[in-house]
């Protein structure tokens, strides 16, 4: 029997998801066709990753046929227009899904990392969709990859008080308003990597006469690793005059060394075991961190299968990567009463967040 942090009975449940992509989508040989790329080692970076395809916003083209370069300002521009639009997109499809109405949401989350703007996501959504003004909001920005786990977490405790009543998490990543171009192979795997997406999840813990349905968030553990602080940074780069995205290379074995540990904290004190974890939800942060993850915790692919998915679908969609991954979960009725269930991110810190949930 799992000891969780509260009462599993009043725990809040994910009731609702919705995701959303801009509407062009390339292949990886189309992204290198597109930008005359014929570096054998830049072209192998894009061709390796187990990404077939990924869903951008690329700039128009310019008189010699490539796109243009675009400034710091045109960017941050990007970011905050294709943002809203699949933040609105994601939100609407995930109402759509609990059966409920802007009417219905009482609290906002907004978690990004590929731009900045103020006010943010929360209160540009709540303006463009029509949500209640009393509408309770965070922004979480700047946290990264694991950032959709950390919003979750705030959301939970917020649902835990507030029984019966509406909270969304929208998690808006415009990778391709947040990149730099050049012939570096730093730049290359950054490039080859992410994809644009947002994912909304709704949170409702049961009212005094209602029970919900969907999985129950029961807990929520981080585990940092302070001495990878700069492994995964994104900051300003003097050099192009733009913020940029750092991967360290060993970026996939410091995650893959510390999984292990990560989940056994989680678990720590609930009686579960984590062979008795029957789905995995993993961010698809890339080929080389889902193997090494996937190894470390001793998973087959099978346990993997939605998180190498969607990055092979969508690339590396940053924080809302999870919940992409979730949405191909339930759409598969895989789960059963009683399903124990483990939601994994990454990202700066280095850190690794998690959740069990239970069906």
């Amino acid at each position: 029997m799992v000891v969780a942090t509260r009462p599993e009975a009043h725990a809040p449940n994910l009731v609702g998801v919705g995701t959303a992509v801009p509407p062009n989508s390339y292949t990886q040989h189309e992204i290198l066709s597109t930008y005359g790329i014929t570096d054998a080692k830049v072209r192998s970076a894009f061709l390796s990753g187990s990404i077939e395809r990924r869903n951008l916003t690329l700039p128009p083209l310019g008189p010699d046929g490539t796109p243009v370069l675009e400034t710091q300002g045109e960017l941050l521009a990007k970011h905050t227009e294709t943002g809203v639009r699949m933040g609105r997109e994601a939100v609407e499809r995930c109402l759509e899904d609990v059966g409920a109405d802007v009417g219905d949401i009482r609290y906002l989350c907004c978690v990004t990392s590929t731009g900045f703007v103020t006010p943010g996501f929360s209160a540009l959504l709540i303006k463009e969709l029509g949500i209640e003004p009393s509408c309770q909001r965070l922004d979480v920005v700047g946290m990264g990859c694991n950032a959709g786990l950390n919003g979750l977490n705030a959301v939970s405790g917020w649902s835990a008080g507030h029984p019966g009543e509406l909270a969304l998490m929208v998690c808006v990543e415009a990778c391709s308003a947040a990149y730099v171009f050049d012939s570096t192979m730093r730049s290359a795997i950054v490039n080859s990597l992410f994809g644009d997406g947002a994912a909304a999840v709704a949170v409702r813990a049961a009212g005094p006469e209602a029970e919900e349905r969907g999985p129950a968030l029961l807990r929520f553990t981080s585990h940092i690793i302070p001495e990878a602080v700069g492994a995964m940074r994104y900051d300003w780069d003097d050099d192009h005059g733009k913020f940029s995205f750092y991967l360290d290379p060993e970026v996939p074995y410091v995650v893959g060394a510390n999984a292990e540990t990560a989940v056994g904290r989680l678990l720590e004190g609930t009686g579960v075991r984590a062979g008795e974890i029957a789905h995995w939800v993993v961010h698809s942060g890339g080929k080389k961190v889902i193997d090494a993850v996937r190894v470390n915790l001793g998973l087959s692919r099978h346990d993997v299968r939605h998180t190498t998915g969607v990055l092979r679908d969508h690339g590396n969609l940053s924080s809302g990567s999870f919940l992409f991954s979730y949405e191909r979960l339930r759409a598969e009725k895989a789960t059963a009463p009683g399903d124990l269930g483990v939601l994994m991110t990454m990202g700066p810190g280095s850190t690794l967040e998690t959740a069990l949930v239970r069906w």
